[in-house]
């Protein structure tokens, strides 16, 4: 069912309560399920790349696309933290369809940040409605795409590129440039003029759907552009940058936890001792047990932080309007270095995995190189060394750092 821009009464069109399939304390539970459909092909999908449609469906039918969505506006009503503890366990298994869905929800909180109730309620209801995913074409480093007036709307043109979740989805936040400014719409997918390209073809991460988007004389109507309050213009709408990075560590950790499970699980099924250690299996190798133990802090100490983080997003969150930009750059150092500490860690994880394993579990068959290679593509996001400077700053002058699309 196609996006309509049509404000509406609420809770629903015709006043009646809208009826939920999942509840937020059956998300764990659906969790499970999801996990375990995504680790049946996970290694061979990641080889082979292109859109995970089936997985997708997936995410639809089990009413996980309206986690972070108010109950009020048929959603589960589901926390950040929540919505962040899901994009960890499900990059456990398969990064590509935690960022999918973690992008759906970065979207979904874009909206309600940039623009007024009466913009964003009627794209939740109806997302809560009908299950629509959200993709993304913000992207604000590329800034090739142009907005230019049209009569009561605006017209957009141009290329957008690194557009996560684009393809199979119903919704897309887009950005152009006007006048040096840069703005920000939400429009459905299938709209006349919108070509989303299935090009993402990267070492990591391969189904991202993260392909370009090309916009030719795309109509937007005024009341689809996100400008009251729009991007980066109070400390409230400055929150979804750090909603982007905390999704980034959510992920950084899942994946080095999903690495360590493989490699625990390899060691307690495949690996042989080495024949120097002088011990009859492999559970009695000193330096195994050494690694495997350094990994665990690491990726511990991580998590901690990170839901440290997520406990004071949603307390930000809760401020509104009344949030200060104190408030909002303590939470950003808290982020940041959540993120250094993920990314360090699973990237850690990912890489010495293998001096556990042996030789043999480089098989490619076994796929464990793809840990590594989402998260080495995803570490790439933006560069750690400035969030590591970004912390320096602070901890030297105790200034917060300024608020930008990475920061």
């Amino acid at each position: 069912m196609s996006p309509q821009l049509t404000i509406q009464p609420f809770p629903s069109a015709d006043n009646e309560p809208i009826a939920r399939a999942l509840e937020l304390a059956d998300v764990p539970a659906t969790v499970e399920v999801l996990q375990a459909l995504l680790a049946r092909h996970a290694t061979r999908r990641d080889a082979e790349g292109g859109c995970p449609k089936a997985e997708r469906d997936a995410l639809r039918a089990s009413g996980l696309l309206a986690l972070s969505i108010p109950v009020e506006l048929g959603g589960l009503g589901g926390s950040w933290a929540d919505t962040l503890d899901v994009v960890r366990r499900l990059a456990q298994v398969d990064s590509s369809v935690a960022h999918l869905f973690a992008f759906h929800h970065l979207m979904l909180i874009t909206v309600v940040l940039y623009a007024q109730p009466a913009q964003w309620r009627p794209w939740l209801l109806g997302t809560a409605r009908h299950d629509w995913f959200w993709g993304n074409a913000l992207n604000p480093r590329d800034r090739r795409a142009r907005w230019t007036a049209s009569g009561m709307g605006w017209l957009l043109s141009g290329p957008k590129s690194f557009c996560s979740g684009a393809l199979d989805s119903e919704m897309l936040v887009a950005s152009g440039e006007h006048e040096g400014r840069l703005l920000v719409a939400a429009i459905p997918t299938d709209r006349s003029g919108i070509a989303v390209h299935q090009d993402w073809d990267n070492m990591g991460q391969r189904q991202t759907d993260s392909g370009s988007v090309q916009f030719d004389r795309v109509w937007v109507d005024e009341a689809e552009l996100l400008r009251d309050p729009g991007p980066l213009s109070t400390p409230r709408s400055c929150l979804r940058s750090l909603v982007s990075q905390l999704i980034l560590v959510a992920i950084y950790i899942g994946l080095g936890e999903g690495a360590l499970s493989a490699a625990r699980d390899y060691v307690r099924h495949e690996a042989r001792p080495w024949p120097l250690d002088g011990v009859a299996r492999v559970e009695q190798d000193p330096y195994v047990l050494a690694h495997l133990g350094d990994f665990h802090v690491a990726l511990e100490g991580a998590r901690l932080l990170a839901e440290r983080a997520g406990r004071q997003l949603d307390a930000a969150l809760e401020r509104g309007d009344a949030l200060r930009a104190e408030e909002r750059g303590e939470l950003a150092i808290q982020i940041a270095t959540a993120k250094v500490a993920a990314a360090r860690a699973g990237l850690d994880v990912c890489h010495r995995l293998f001096e556990v394993t042996g030789a043999r579990s480089t098989h490619a068959a076994l796929g464990l190189d793809r840990y590594w290679r989402n998260l080495r593509t995803h570490t790439l996001h933006d560069p750690l060394d400035h969030k590591v400077r970004e912390i320096g700053e602070w901890v030297l002058t105790e200034r917060w750092p300024q608020p930008g699309f990475y920061a």
